[in-house]
């Protein structure tokens, strides 16, 4: 749970944490934990998690490594069509320009007239 200390030093901790309400355990068998933001994920492997119950509210702590994964933007092919349609570029050039500007469709029309 948490380390360094002592078989002693836990007991008594946990003793008094179920004086106060609270309740706190090890979730076995985790393997990863991902964590989904807009932009990137967070990877983190291998992870230990602990389980901490207070009035009847859970909160989840989670231990290990984190690695940062980009998420790659999913472009439509309308978007792709339209683009490359209203700036007389190929499907690829206009691809790309969405990708650049994170798939906004007028900052890429612009960036490929300029």
């Amino acid at each position: 749970m948490i380390p360094g200390m002592n078989p002693k030093q836990l007991k008594n901790m946990q003793r008094q944490m179920k004086k106060m309400g609270m309740d706190m355990k090890e979730i076995d068998g985790v393997q990863e934990v991902i964590i989904r933001c807009d932009d990137k994920d967070l990877i983190i492997s291998p992870a230990d998690v602990s389980l901490m119950t207070v009035m009847g509210q859970e909160t989840y702590q989670v231990t290990g490594t984190a690695v940062e994964v980009e998420k790659e933007i999913e472009i439509p092919a309308e978007d792709i069509e339209m683009v490359a349609n209203t700036a007389g570029v190929s499907a690829a050039d206009a691809e790309e320009a969405l990708r650049e500007t994170g798939g906004d469709l007028a900052e890429a029309i612009l960036k490929l007239n300029s």
